[in-house]
């Protein structure tokens, strides 16, 4: 029988060496080398990591907060490297959804069988 943390181990590599998470590093690296475009992106997910941790602490988030939030999506959408890092972001996340749905199967049997 193959140890689990052996098989984890592979599942990493196999991300690693997806086509998703390629052009995801593709992407990134793209908006790191322009000054311009990391510090956008850098205030981009400033703005999204305040916001959750007020969420997180039960704190109400103030109109300001949000059109600021909204003002700094608008942004980065326009910029075509950070809109297409999000684009690839979002590619990974699904692979990611879809492996944890796969792992967490066998417990979803096991309780949903006690139902």
């Amino acid at each position: 029988m193959s140890n689990v943390y052996d098989s984890a181990n592979e599942l990493e590599k196999a991300i690693q060496e997806s086509e998703e998470f390629k052009d995801l590093k593709t992407a990134y690296d793209k908006v790191m080398e322009d000054p311009n475009s990391k510090q956008m992106f850098d205030n981009f997910r400033n703005t999204q990591l305040e916001l959750q941790q007020k969420q997180m602490q039960g704190m109400e988030i103030t109109e300001e907060e949000v059109e600021k939030a909204k003002q700094v999506v608008e942004l980065v959408q326009q910029h075509e490297d950070i809109s297409k890092l999000m684009e690839q972001e979002q590619r990974v996340n699904a692979l990611v959804n879809d492996i944890s749905r796969i792992i967490t199967k066998p417990l979803e049997e096991l309780y949903g069988a006690q139902q």
